[in-house]
């Protein structure tokens, strides 16, 4: 079986809980927004992070699983989260409808790529 090919993201992300939803940028090339009854969390560029946050973590990369991913398949997250597991190596990950992305810390992701290489993934 062919293993899905990745795609690095070409910049920094950030992580952060959000003080102000209304200050969330939503005219970047990538943000997620998460919200439950108890926080507002937010995956954007760290150029369009907002100012004011109750937390923050910057210096994360982010790899894109290319092509668009059929809701029958399975394990997916769990390959790709197993080989980094194996290297210790702490995953962020988001899903949309169309595909999953893994964020990695920027000190991580040469050895991120390294292992999901390994694996039998394929970067483009």
């Amino acid at each position: 079986m062919t293993k899905m090919k990745l795609k690095v993201l070409p910049y920094e992300l950030t992580v952060c809980k959000v003080a102000a939803p209304e200050e969330i940028d939503m005219k970047g090339e990538l943000f997620f927004i998460g919200k439950t009854d108890g926080e507002v969390s937010l995956v954007c560029e760290t150029a369009a992070a907002p100012e004011k946050t109750l937390e923050r973590s910057d210096g994360w990369r982010g790899m894109r699983v290319e092509g668009t991913l059929d809701f029958s398949l399975v394990g997916v997250l769990a390959g790709l989260t197993a080989a980094l597991a194996e290297r210790g190596i702490p995953v962020f990950a988001v899903s949309t409808y169309d595909t999953d992305y893994l964020l990695v810390k920027v000190d991580q992701l040469e050895n991120a790529a390294a292992a999901l290489t390994a694996a039998g993934y394929a970067f483009c």
